[in-house]
């Protein structure tokens, strides 16, 4: 449901809330081969969460990144909308152009059905913060994070 890329994205803020925060910055080096993630890609990522806020990036030698708000103001969902945008909470499952929700048209086979799974998915991102995630699992830090191809 979500991109390699916003896994990527999800991954990379929860490591900085843990061991960054807004004062300390960590290079992208680390944060890359702490996280499994290539270096170019992920640089990407982090660029672009920074330039909507949510990390903030400093450059030179001692730069890096770090959290631009805290993790209790951070919702998946801002994530999400960065990365992946919220189509995915608007349009047809299975592609189906006239099930775009559009007045008058026919729903594909499993639109009603997708229908409230669509919303709990949107209200359980829109509701679940970075800080949230952290408070619920105390090990979170300790975790192994999984390659995703």
């Amino acid at each position: 449901m979500l991109s390699n890329t916003c896994k990527y994205a999800i991954r990379s803020v929860i490591y900085l809330a843990v061991n960054a925060g807004q004062e300390k910055k960590i290079g992208i080096k680390k944060i890359s081969e702490d996280l499994n993630i290539p270096t170019p890609f992920l640089g990407k990522i982090l660029q672009n969460l920074a330039k909507q806020k949510l990390l903030s990036s400093t450059k030179g030698p001692h730069g890096g990144f770090g959290m631009g708000k805290e993790a209790e103001d951070i919702s998946l969902i801002d994530i999400v909308e960065i990365v992946d945008g919220l189509d995915m909470f608007n349009s047809c499952i299975i592609g189906i152009n006239p099930c775009k929700l559009k007045a008058g048209a026919e729903p594909c086979p499993v639109h009603s059905q997708f229908e409230t799974i669509r919303k709990e998915i949107f209200d359980l991102f829109s509701s679940k913060t970075i800080s949230e995630l952290l408070d619920s699992d105390k090990n979170i830090e300790k975790y192994e994070f999984e390659k995703i191809y």
